[in-house]
């Protein structure tokens, strides 16, 4: 079906504000989306959590066996103290730099900072530790940053780096209908070139070019908390692009501690179903073949407590392990080069082509 353009936004735009005010009538009776406990680190309104009194490792000096550790914590606490004391930040990389020799790599740090922040049951920018931002934002937001930058994100043919200290801005500003996160740069990239912003003006796209960063999934929270915007996913039909939507909605394992800061177990799955492949019959040729490893990372979503609050993701992963291909977001443009900006996503906004 071809999308026209609509006689009016307001008509455009109608089943999307019926969608919000579903979900502010949801959040106002308090259970964001009927909260119950599927499993002891699971909840529906909030995502994964860290389960109370869970198991935990005990780090001595003492010990041979995690000395070294011990040394690399009060080494890293120390640099923590300086930082809260002097009301500074540094990212993590910064901390590594600081002495490689004696770190050895930057996983070692990042896994250590994850730790004290468990530990401490803060938040890591607490600790005055920020992330190197990667994710872009553009659209119908403005906000002033910590150092009282003024910040324009008027979609144009260039997009904003999300900042590094979320916690920092202030007097957000937006008008936009709806959130859209987009999985990959290059899909990011195109709705740009396309003018996408403008034309389904006033929205908000934003990427974490694959699996997000801290501060791009800080933005999307603020977002959600601040306007209550709907939000939706563009990711591929695929296992990965599935695991990226649910680490957006539902949080990850390794930062169940921080939940209740990251998650938005509103978001909706926008595309690429499975089911659009067979209903637009996207060629075969453009298809890819579920490789060993895609079959069992598909085979664990399945698994995970919070598919059993999601019988249409359930449904759509199973037409794709019946189908045994997957499609990236790129196999719309042997339809039409703009099919994705100018038919496909118009017509599921428009008329709640969301699950």
């Amino acid at each position: 079906m071809a999308f026209t353009p609509w006689s009016s936004k307001a008509s455009f735009f109608r089943v999307l504000d019926q969608h919000r005010v579903s979900l502010i009538k949801s959040l106002k009776e308090g259970h964001g989306e009927a909260p119950r406990k599927e499993a002891s680190r699971f909840e529906d309104s909030v995502g994964l959590q860290m389960i109370p009194h869970c198991t935990t490792k005990k780090i001595k000096s003492d010990s041979a066996k995690s000395a070294q550790r011990f040394a690399l914590i009060l080494k890293i606490l120390s640099m923590i103290y300086k930082l809260v004391q002097s009301n500074t930040y540094a990212t993590k990389r910064d901390i590594y730099y600081t002495d490689i020799q004696l770190f050895g790599n930057q996983k070692i740090v990042d896994n250590i900072i994850n730790d004290i922040s468990c530990m401490l049951k803060v938040p890591r920018r607490n600790l005055h530790i920020l992330s190197t931002s990667k994710g872009l934002i553009a659209g119908s937001l403005s906000y002033i940053e910590e150092d009282g930058t003024k910040v324009n994100c008027t979609c144009g043919s260039t997009a904003v780096a999300v900042p590094s200290n979320i916690q920092g801005i202030r007097n957000l500003i937006t008008n936009a209908k709806f959130l859209l996160i987009v999985e990959k740069d290059a899909t990011f990239q195109r709705l740009l070139d396309d003018n996408f912003c403008n034309k389904l003006s006033p929205c908000i796209i934003i990427t974490g070019k694959g699996v997000p960063d801290l501060n791009t999934r800080l933005l999307v929270k603020k977002l959600w908390d601040t306007f209550h915007l709907p939000i939706f996913t563009l990711v591929d039909a695929d296992p990965h692009g599935i695991e990226i939507m649910c680490i957006y909605k539902y949080g990850s394992m390794s930062m169940s501690f921080e939940a209740h800061n990251l998650t938005v177990p509103t978001i909706r799955w926008l595309g690429l179903l499975p089911s659009d492949i067979k209903r637009l019959n996207v060629p075969r040729g453009t298809l890819i073949p579920l490789t060993k490893q895609d079959q069992m990372k598909l085979d664990s979503i399945l698994k995970r407590p919070y598919i059993t609050c999601q019988p249409f993701w359930k449904k759509e992963m199973e037409i794709m392990a019946e189908l045994k291909m997957k499609a990236e977001i790129q196999a719309l443009t042997f339809i039409s080069s703009d099919y994705l900006s100018r038919v496909y996503l118009p017509n599921k906004l428009q008329f709640g082509g969301w699950i």
